[in-house]
């Protein structure tokens, strides 16, 4: 067999021989997951020219990145392997793309904990139904942010917004803790564990509990969003002292903590407060949608510690706030993000490992980023034009999975007679992927939703916090 001008004379299976016969002079490297091997082009199509180019690269003659997605290892891959496969894409096409995206997508909607695996038509399983669905016991009604963790022996746990049965003085209104059986979509199954109810401050709506977070010993923190669009800003940052599962008991009137778990309040004035983040210096963010009307305006807060230990002054918790709950006077807060224009209505915060953050806004549709000091960087999502209901979304809750994908709960704003506010199912579920870096158009993963309000996003296995 002739090589002659960049030609195997005698055919390509001829060429397939000569690679075989030169495979010490491979090159190994790592392909892709969307890669078409052998497109060097990047046009979806394995020419003739390209096989040409591989065979050289082989032979040593031309550089290895000349054609980048000619690259594959491992202890069962031949030269000549890589070639057919090159080769059979040249004769039958290259194969879609496959998309593999981390995690298992929970969102609270309608007072209902639904599942979604990020995979094509994005199977979904009702995880907890509402009280109202599912009568007697068996239902909970859950809403607000997801958070995982681990429990003494490796289990799945999560913390939700629980208020199952709330009345009118908010007597059940507080975050449940649940332990969750299974590891794929459709096998969930779940069991409240322990119920936290907290006192609130006096507002002119119901209580809504919306943020959660662990510090790395295992204390969690809470907010509640307090008065939601009118009114002083008085949300609250709790800090709650493990062990979390005291226990929950079920009755006719809601779900109750069979013994109270002990908490210290850190901040009662919030404008609006949504969503928690925590970074790897135990540092707490706060979304806070407005101004509290007493200096603070709308941004992220951060929280610095230390952060009290248990509810007592020797445990750093050395006051309380006028509903007599004990609270802590010496917190350091201060405007991290504040409202620069980008993000007017500051909800989900999420922290990347490289310790920027992206930052929902829901009244204008925006995902933005910043830097690890505060700074902007750019919108990863933004509408294509103004007014509501905007066509991708209002994103409030905001989920970051391993793979660099967002989630974010989409509230479905609308305006109507009462001005604006969420619609008659008018939300959804959305992703929001990246390629090389650069944010593509976001997915729908489900619509037609009632007020979904909070993202968690589990990949196994979780670490112990």
């Amino acid at each position: 067999m002739l090589i002659a001008r960049g030609r195997c004379i005698q055919g390509w299976l001829s060429c397939a021989a000569l690679l075989w016969a030169v495979s010490g002079a491979a090159t190994a490297a790592k392909a892709g997951p969307a890669t078409c091997l052998g497109d060097c082009d990047g046009d979806s199509k394995v020419a003739i020219n390209e096989l040409v180019l591989l065979v050289n690269i082989e032979l040593g003659s031309s550089q290895a990145s000349a054609c980048a997605s000619f690259e594959c290892e491992g202890p069962a891959v031949t030269p000549i392997s890589c070639f057919m496969e090159a080769l059979n894409n040249a004769l039958s096409g290259c194969p879609p793309p496959t998309v593999t995206t981390a995690g298992i997508v929970f969102n609270g909607e309608g007072n209902r904990l639904h599942a979604y695996q990020p995979a094509p038509g994005f199977p979904k399983q009702t995880v907890i139904p509402s009280a109202a669905d599912a009568p007697g016991g068996v239902g909970r009604d859950l809403n607000a942010q997801i958070c995982f963790t681990r429990g003494p022996q490796g289990q799945v746990r999560f913390i939700g917004g629980e208020d199952t049965n709330q009345g009118p003085v908010h007597s059940s209104a507080g975050w449940g803790l649940f332990e969750l059986t299974g590891t794929a979509v459709g096998q969930f199954q779940f069991q409240e564990i322990g119920k936290m109810i907290p006192t609130y401050q006096q507002t002119a709506d119901e209580a809504e509990n919306y943020g959660c977070g662990f510090l790395s010993d295992g204390r969690l923190l809470t907010t509640d969003v307090g008065n939601q669009a009118n009114g002083p800003g008085n949300g609250q940052l709790i800090i709650w002292f493990p062990p979390l599962d005291t226990g929950a008991e079920y009755t006719s009137t809601g779900v109750f903590p069979t013994t109270p778990v002990k908490y210290c309040k850190l901040d009662i004035a919030i404008g609006t407060a949504q969503q928690i983040a925590i970074d790897g210096q135990d540092r707490i963010y706060v979304g806070s949608s407005r101004s509290n009307g007493a200096g603070d305006g709308a941004g992220v807060y951060r929280y610095t510690g230390p952060f009290p230990t248990d509810d007592t002054p020797a445990g750093g918790c050395d006051g309380t706030d006028d509903t007599g709950a004990p609270m802590a006077t010496h917190v350091t807060k201060e405007l991290f993000i504040p409202n620069d224009g980008n993000i007017p209505t500051p909800a989900g915060v999420v922290i990347k490992p490289d310790g920027n953050f992206y930052v929902s806004s829901v009244l204008n549709g925006v995902i933005a980023e910043y830097d690890s000091d505060g700074h902007f960087v750019r919108k990863v999502l933004q509408p294509s034009g103004p007014g509501l209901p905007i066509a991708t979304g209002s994103p409030l809750g905001i989920g970051l999975a391993s793979d660099g994908t967002i989630y974010y709960a989409d509230i479905g704003l609308v305006i109507g007679p009462g001005g604006i506010g969420p619609g008659n199912n008018t939300g959804g579920v959305w992703r929001l992927r990246f390629v090389d870096d650069q944010p593509q158009p976001p997915e729908r993963m489900d619509s037609g939703l009632d007020f979904p309000d909070g993202i968690g996003v589990l990949e196994l296995p979780l670490s112990t916090p």
